[in-house]
């Protein structure tokens, strides 16, 4: 794997990079390009300077770059108006050389990565189209299937690809990898309600809202402190039940597969943490909660040691929680 791609991948994501450069050969590489890609469509969706109209066009556009019916200058070359100092933008600019990369791997890993980039690209070009809104929670659990459910599905498939013992149970795998990804995409809803309010979006839904007796204008209201954390309380119980289904998720992939279960259990345990620490906590909606660089070094140190063990990750999960 060249330095290039682990240097770009830790720019956008130090997190998610550790897991990735947990696993080896053909697989990290293949994760590292799957979440550059990523990007390329998260650039495009979320760059404060790009109006709707210009965003849903670059999300089509790059959508067909993904299926091979246009090529990539098509897109970077509306790309060069952006700040390249932005380390998605910068991700973004050269997606042609990321794509020529992934074209070196296996043909079916290929398909994997290009196909579920490209139906997350569509996803997030109808949402954008629809706007910066949710209706009720299937709503909410519509668009966080387009953003983050396909990239279960995206990592499963690769899983399942590399390891046959994991390919047998892919079918059982698929809706716990949705539900995985919506659990994140919860937590991170959660965590970034005050930057996302910032930008013009609310991912609360509007029933959860109109039950408290607020709207999207008066959720973030100080005077409103104590019915809005009762909606943050409901969409923590929400995450609770996908997080879940994540430690089925996880618990699932066989022992001898370690550095697999690690790349998905880091994830998983962080976003536990990080919702444990955001339940009842008022900065949620005041600026932000996070969990500290020491609570992530815990988390990895301890299922470094740990993790092989399916009921020792379990009784771990349930004490992050608490």
């Amino acid at each position: 794997m060249q330095d290039q791609y682990n240097v770009m991948l830790r720019r956008v994501s130090r997190t998610f990079a550790l897991s990735i450069e947990e696993l080896r050969g053909v697989l990290r590489e293949a994760e590292t390009l799957a979440y550059l890609l990523f990007r390329v469509s998260d650039c495009i969706e979320d760059h404060a300077s790009l109006p709707v109209p210009r965003k849903v066009e670059l999300l089509h556009l790059w959508a067909e770059v993904l299926a091979g019916k246009r090529p990539p200058e098509s897109l970077t070359s509306r790309l060069d108006d952006l700040d390249s100092e932005d380390a998605e933008v910068y991700v973004a600019q050269h997606a042609g050389m990321i794509l020529k990369r992934v074209e070196e791997l296996p043909e079916a890993v290929q398909d994997i990565l290009k196909r579920r980039v490209r139906e997350t690209s569509l996803g997030m070009a109808r949402w954008q189209s629809h706007g910066p809104y949710v209706e009720d929670e299937a709503a909410l659990d519509d668009y966080m299937h387009e953003v983050a459910g396909r990239v279960g599905y995206l990592l499963t498939e690769l899983f399942a690809w590399y390891a046959p013992s994991i390919a047998r149970i892919k079918e059982r795998l698929m809706p716990l990898a949705r539900e995985s990804g919506l659990a994140l995409q919860t937590v991170n809803i959660i965590r970034g309600v005050r930057k996302d309010y910032e930008r013009g979006w609310v991912f609360i839904p509007q029933t959860y809202l109109a039950e408290a007796g607020l709207t999207r204008e008066t959720f973030l209201d100080p005077h409103n402190l104590e019915r809005a954390m009762q909606v943050i309380g409901r969409l923590a119980n929400k995450a609770d039940r996908h997080l879940e289904s994540s430690l089925h998720y996880v618990t699932s992939f066989p022992r001898r597969y370690h550095r697999i279960r690690l790349a998905s259990v880091w994830p998983f345990l962080l976003a536990v943490k990080t919702l444990a620490i955001s339940r009842n906590n008022p900065n949620v909606l005041l600026s932000e909660a996070k969990i500290t660089r020491a609570q992530v070094k815990e988390i990895i140190a301890r299922t470094k040691l740990l993790g092989w063990s399916n009921h020792w990750l379990t009784w771990y999960y349930r004490a992050l929680a608490r």
